[in-house]
């Protein structure tokens, strides 16, 4: 059985390489794009089983692009891809984490993508880009204090 933390860890590896994969992407990045934003939140919310709120970064510079389900050791995910006005992409991770207790931020990097990962009531989360890890970090805030409370 896995412990919270190694939860958290295996997502945080999951969302690395499903960023890396789509965040190269040129032509399809996302599945369903944000002019659909209420459509992709309610239809992602019904696949994970737990209410979504997508988190508005543009006060941190990101619009949201749109987002895709993805598949999770056989249960749902949710990734959502944002972009900066240089065209700097990150994406938010996210699964419901059964055995779900708060944990606090923690960081993981790999080769030039790092991610900070932390679980938040029924979900745990990862934010992945290839950004210093003070900018990754002020996002990630921004994605803490949007979460469902």
């Amino acid at each position: 059985l896995m412990t919270g933390r190694n939860q958290a860890a295996t997502l945080a590896d999951r969302a690395i390489g499903a960023h890396v994969v789509y965040a190269a992407e040129v032509r399809h990045p996302v599945e369903v794009t944000s002019a659909e934003e209420e459509h992709l939140v309610r239809w992602l919310s019904r696949r994970l089983g737990q209410p979504l709120k997508l988190p508005d970064l543009r006060p941190v510079g990101f619009r949201c692009m749109g987002g895709r389900l993805l598949p999770d050791d056989g249960r749902p995910a949710a990734q959502f891809m944002y972009e900066d006005e240089s065209g700097r992409r990150l994406t938010l991770y996210l699964r419901v984490m059964p055995e779900g207790r708060d944990t606090a931020f923690r960081f993981v990097q790999e080769r030039d993508v790092s991610a900070f990962y932390w679980v938040d009531g029924k979900f745990g989360y990862a934010l992945t880009a290839n950004l210093p890890r003070e900018r990754l970090l002020q996002v990630a805030t921004a994605v803490y204090e949007a979460g469902p409370k």
